[in-house]
């Protein structure tokens, strides 16, 4: 596993190596990184990592969270975080609560953001409490 591999190496990763070529439907709980190609439906409750020179093209993609050096193709909805690294490569619309493109990333898709918190009412607060902080600034 390359760049996957300094992060998590605990047992709970399954890893799907560079000569698999798996086409199907994946359920899994855990963290699974693919480093070979894929072909199908992913519906999982876990973290998906695709890792570099890796080819998956799916109907939808629906996981916790989703690390990319590799290529996607494919609706991908993350719960969590998307994050794509320098020379990944993602086509497809793109939902999740919170998105990091680094530079170097190909991404051709329209992106939603979902899972934010609720709006932040300014001017919920009493006119008695933001006069005296004014006037903590004035003395």
């Amino acid at each position: 596993m390359s760049k996957a591999d300094g992060r998590r190496r605990d047992s709970s990763v399954v890893v799907f190596g560079s000569g698999t070529v798996f086409n199907g439907f994946l359920r899994f709980k855990e963290t699974l990184c693919i480093q070979g190609k894929f072909r199908g439906t992913i519906e999982a409750t876990g973290a998906l990592i695709v890792d570099k020179g890796a080819v998956v093209e799916a109907d939808h993609i629906s996981v916790t969270s989703l690390t990319v050096y590799g290529s996607v193709v494919g609706a991908i909805h993350a719960m969590d975080k998307v994050d794509l690294f320098p020379g990944a490569e993602v086509r497809g619309d793109l939902t999740a609560a919170r998105l990091r493109i680094a530079d170097g990333v190909y991404f051709e898709g329209q992106c939603s953001m979902t899972g934010v918190e609720k709006e932040v009412e300014i001017f919920s607060r009493p006119t008695e409490e933001i006069k005296a902080e004014l006037q903590r600034f004035d003395g």
